[in-house]
């Protein structure tokens, strides 16, 4: 029970990290508001927070929208209690793997909105309860295509914009003991991750067993939870001294840079 106690406010609900983590903080303790953009795609985290024997609440909300996150905020001190713990983890890659000469500017707005005015704006809007809470702990996720070119230009760029965001806000929220980090997955199986494998296939780029491998140096991809367990060392006391940083979490992709060192 790491999280006993306290309230998390968790974007991006529906499927992959942030079902992950939703289900997870609950069997830790915590009451949970789960965001998505209907409340249809969160039942069945609902169902998994209801299994873990936790409280939560479904809100349906567009987190690039400042009426949607003042209704997040409202509901979930109204419903819920002062916030404790803010995981910015909805995501958006919307430029379907085109490259930075032919990506629709539509597309490129909307994948900058979700990933970085998103969670600018939950924390203007959530850290203000946070402190009324006494502090807490942000999480923002980000990506390793924050420092390498892993996906389109907007993602990429947005993720990089997002590293900066959360060092930005850990320095200004410290005095009120509130804690910013951003989590920075590699490749993980989730909704968007497949999507994106379809969206390769479709433009005929190679999406074989042996591409993914080189994605680090587990020769896998990641599972969900194995993200969602990170975000619940970020979100707990048991990371008390730890904000502005990035935690990295990808298999070795970095520090492989997708060439093997050494045969065998």
């Amino acid at each position: 029970m790491r999280l006993a106690g306290k309230i998390a406010i968790i974007t991006g609900t529906a499927g992959g990290m942030g079902q992950a983590a939703a289900a997870l903080f609950a069997r830790h303790g915590a009451a949970v508001a789960c965001i998505d953009l209907s409340e249809d795609a969160n039942a069945e985290t609902m169902a998994l927070v209801a299994a873990e024997g936790g409280k939560a609440i479904s809100i349906a909300a567009d987190v690039t929208r400042t009426v949607d996150v003042v209704r997040i905020v409202a509901r979930t001190v109204s419903e819920l209690g002062l916030p404790n713990i803010l995981l910015n983890n909805a995501g958006a890659d919307t430029e379907n793997k085109q490259s930075i000469l032919k990506i629709d500017e539509a597309a490129f707005d909307r994948v900058v909105e979700v990933n970085l005015k998103g969670p600018w704006l939950m924390i203007k809007h959530v850290a203000p309860r946070m402190i009324e809470a006494g502090g807490g702990s942000i999480i923002n996720t980000a990506s390793i295509g924050a420092f390498i070119a892993a996906s389109s230009a907007g993602y990429c760029a947005s993720k990089a914009g997002l590293v900066g965001l959360t060092k930005v806000a850990a320095v200004e929220l410290a005095r009120h003991k509130i804690r910013v980090n951003a989590l920075c997955p590699g490749a993980t199986e989730t909704p968007m991750a497949r999507h994106q494998r379809t969206e390769m296939q479709t433009a005929g780029m190679p999406t074989s067993n042996s591409i993914i491998d080189r994605m680090g140096v587990m020769g896998r991809m990641a599972d969900p939870l194995e993200m969602a367990n990170m975000a619940l060392f970020l979100a707990s006391d048991e990371s008390s001294f730890a904000t502005g940083a990035n935690f990295i979490n990808d298999g070795g992709w970095l520090a492989m840079s997708g060439l093997p060192t050494q045969a065998g």
